[in-house]
């Protein structure tokens, strides 16, 4: 598998992982309201946000964007000559 992907499906999991430690104190904030018909909506937000992130790290792996983050201090250090994946 390209490097560039496993970035983004690590970025993707690593967010995923998150919303799940935080969507237990959500649910609870949710059934103590009156907004607990929102549950399913706070579900699906956090998957959405899990694959949104999953495609911004693939889009800030590409060459173009690492070239500009570079000139902004901000790039990626890959000084093992690229031997890792």
């Amino acid at each position: 598998m390209n490097p560039k992907n496993k970035r983004a499906i690590r970025t993707a999991l690593q967010t995923l992982a998150a919303v799940v430690a935080v969507l237990p104190a959500l649910a609870a904030l949710l059934a103590d309201s009156d907004l607990a018909a929102a549950a399913p909506a706070v579900i699906a937000a956090a998957a959405s946000a899990a694959a949104v992130a999953g495609v911004v790290a693939r889009v800030m792996a590409s060459p173009a964007v690492e070239v500009l983050l570079d000139r902004f201090g901000i790039g990626l250090v890959d000084d093992d000559g690229g031997t890792r994946e």
